[in-house]
């Protein structure tokens, strides 16, 4: 059975492309497919609003792995999440589930996908941490988005955020003690400071350094989603793509 891994800059839509491939997955007989998250943030119990873990209805619609699941004051590595990424893709897959990886930050997507070398690095250089020989047979799919659309949806979905409550989500995360690894959430310290602009600036940064990392991605197959609905963009993968 073929992997799907989503990818893409933060704001496109990946979640909800997600959950209408699930039902367009299971339309075709296919028995509960499961969303394995690929974020290195979302690991986090407690940050859940900051950095878009599925909502309740979304993780209703689909199942979510490797989502809140982390106590705020642990830190965490790429090192850790391949194990449970690696772990969590081959018991679905014996299990003839089918995993929709779903990822926004690059080293994570490729510790769920790949066998990363994290041995310390050699003294006269960096240690290759890319390999192309996935660890099984995957449809790499990269949402893209025209940039101005993309920046405004960034900047709508957090003012959502901080009407869902996310700048007290941090004020509580910050006095639990969250890690070092924690407090990298896009948006943290910012929202602990009150610059909201200064989150929706480095928000959009980031997103443009993620879109830049995918044209880089061999094997990847990108998709517009400019103005399509979820369910469109699932058909188009699925249709064009999955067996």
């Amino acid at each position: 059975m073929q992997i799907i891994a989503l990818f893409g800059p933060t704001g496109v839509g990946k979640t909800s492309v997600a959950v209408a491939l699930a039902e367009r997955l299971r339309a075709r007989g296919e028995a509960s497919p499961v969303a394995v998250s690929a974020d290195a943030l979302q690991v986090y119990e407690g940050l859940e609003i900051l950095t878009g873990v599925a909502t309740p209805a979304e993780r209703a619609a689909l199942e979510h792995r490797l989502v809140s699941f982390l106590a705020l004051d642990a830190t965490f590595s790429a090192g850790q999440y391949a194990k449970l990424g690696h772990a969590e893709i081959d018991g679905l897959l014996a299990a003839g589930r089918r995993p929709i990886v779903v990822g926004g930050t690059g080293l994570y997507l490729r510790a769920a996908l790949t066998d990363l070398d994290f041995k310390p690095a050699p003294p006269e250089g960096p240690s290759q941490l890319w390999s192309e020989d996935l660890r099984h047979p995957t449809l790499l799919a990269g949402l893209t988005m025209e940039r101005e659309a993309l920046y405004a949806r960034i900047d709508a979905r957090v003012d959502e955020m901080l009407a869902a409550g996310a700048r007290e989500e941090v004020r509580r995360a910050h006095m639990a003690g969250a890690s070092r690894t924690a407090r990298k959430a896009l948006g943290f310290e910012e929202l602990l400071g009150g610059d909201v602009e200064a989150m929706k600036r480095h928000t959009r940064n980031y997103a443009r350094r993620q879109l830049t990392w995918m044209r880089k991605l061999a094997g990847v197959r990108t998709i517009d989603v400019t103005g399509h609905d979820p369910v469109d963009t699932a058909a188009e993968i699925l249709d064009s793509c999955v067996p």
